[in-house]
């Protein structure tokens, strides 16, 4: 059973960093896009970026484009999301998923399988 594990959430400062990374186990990850989402209270799920099975293709939602970095590393079955100089619009819990297809998308139902989320809060 595929299973997809966040970690590095935190609170931090308006302008700081952090660096989410979205670990895959139980299936195949390297065949598969990989998107982050995120989803703040009261708000519906959103697409931040995503990077397709091999690594060549990105997509980034216009509001972190120049803010983040998403990546992978198909040996260690591991995706990462480098968000810089964060804002307070960011805070949300982020979702990692694995999509249902190689190449990248933004459509929340090309993905198939979802991690818990990991909660990012940044202060003002």
């Amino acid at each position: 059973q595929v299973q997809l594990l966040e970690s590095g959430g935190g609170l931090v400062q308006s302008g700081g960093s952090l660096r989410l990374s979205c670990a895959g186990s139980g299936g195949i990850f390297s065949s598969y896009a990989v998107g982050w989402f995120r989803q703040a209270p009261g708000k519906e799920r959103e697409f931040v970026a995503g990077v397709s099975w091999n690594g060549d293709r990105t997509s980034y939602a216009d509001f972190v484009k120049g803010r983040f970095t998403i990546s992978r590393d198909n040996a260690k079955n591991l995706v990462s999301l480098e968000m810089n100089n964060l804002e307070a619009e960011d805070t949300a819990v982020y979702y990692c998923a694995r999509g249902r297809y190689g190449s990248v998308s933004r459509i929340t139902a090309q993905y198939g399988y979802w991690g818990q989320g990991t909660q990012v809060t940044v202060s003002s």
